[in-house]
């Protein structure tokens, strides 16, 4: 397929490095998001959030002609739709962002065109943003509806970058491909290849989205068994680091580093789709939950504790963002003890 145009609709932490990847190949990149100071920023060839080299890039881009950014959907032959994907009240997945990105790009789509989700999803999400565009558009025809025969392809393919290394790291991580059909996954590879330099590896979209799940769930249990060594430690009157050091020398034991729990847009979020999706299943993901989700209340406990021992305590807090060397507060346990 030719792909000469690609709207991004996002440019947060994933959708503007993105961008700025496909600009970098040459590629024309229309930028959507809905952030009018983030827009201005950008068509200035300026950044909005913190991430190295990504300022480099992006002035590049915009300065050659590649990139420019707006507010409402244009024409192009993909669309990368990289939206946040919270959860609301009782940690239930809230797909409104989706829904809002899939109604605004609807209208500009041609025959022809694929529609990759690269948001964090639940099991069905590409699903159901193919029956929302669907049912703007009933003069195209969409995968759900006739198969590979569809005008339109849609897929998924989440991100899987470390914040502070994303540049590199979308350029080499593999990513896993998830179309609704055969002919919609060999579309969206042959977009991801323009910059990708990993492995392209194939799927169906339901996999793709319980893949990204299943990652920052296997992290949320490690660390969650770290954080719960740290309170038996704390029990029992033994130094957990100490610990962790001497049982990492057995040659198949790699235990984490405990911390006040668990922060940023991933591993404190991904976790409850799964349980949402079966809850009595997902024993072990929603107790490993339910640890870090304390652990911030137990670091207060021993403040507070070490701070009655002074008549007017001064307390610093050292570090706000949810990791070392990066400006991103989202779900950030420090912020909830530093409040």
């Amino acid at each position: 397929m030719n792909f000469e145009t690609i709207s991004v609709v996002g440019l947060g932490y994933i959708g503007l490095p993105t961008a700025a990847a496909f600009s970098a190949r040459r590629k024309k990149v229309i930028g959507v998001d809905v952030n009018q100071y983030a827009v201005d920023t950008i068509n200035r060839g300026a950044i909005h959030i913190v991430e190295p080299e990504l300022d480099m890039l992006v002035h590049a881009a915009v300065t050659q002609g590649y990139l420019r950014a707006t507010t409402t959907p244009e024409p192009a032959d993909a669309f990368l739709i990289a939206v946040p994907t919270p959860f609301s009240d009782g940690h239930k997945p809230d797909l409104s962002y989706i829904e809002a990105a899939s109604r605004a790009v609807a209208p500009v789509l041609k025959k022809g065109d694929l529609i990759v989700l690269e948001s964090t999803s639940p099991v069905g999400a590409t699903a159901k943003m193919a029956e929302w565009m669907a049912e703007m558009r009933p003069d195209l025809s969409f995968p759900q509806q006739v198969g590979d025969a569809s005008d339109v392809r849609v897929a998924h393919c989440p991100e899987r970058v470390l914040p502070g290394h994303v540049i590199r790291e979308l350029v080499e991580n593999d990513r896993v491909i998830g179309g609704m059909t055969v002919r919609c996954s060999e579309a969206a590879r042959e977009l991801y290849q323009v910059f990708v330099r990993g492995e392209c590896i194939v799927t169906d979209a339901r996999t793709a989205e319980m893949c990204k799940l299943t990652e920052n769930s296997f992290r949320d249990v490690n660390i969650a068994f770290a954080n719960e060594l740290s309170l038996i430690c704390d029990r029992l009157d033994i130094n957990v680091w100490e610990l962790i050091k001497l049982a990492n020398r057995h040659p198949r034991v790699n235990i984490l580093q405990p911390g006040p729990g668990v922060g940023g847009h991933c591993i404190a979020v991904d976790p409850w789709f799964i349980v949402d999706s079966a809850p009595e299943q997902a024993r072990l993901i929603l107790a490993a939950r339910n640890v870090n989700d304390s652990k911030p209340h137990w670091v207060i406990e021993r403040v507070e504790r070490a701070a009655k021992r002074f008549r007017e305590p001064v307390i610093a807090c050292l570090g706000l963002a949810f990791k070392a060397n990066i400006d991103d507060l989202r779900e950030s346990p420090a912020v909830e003890i530093a409040k």
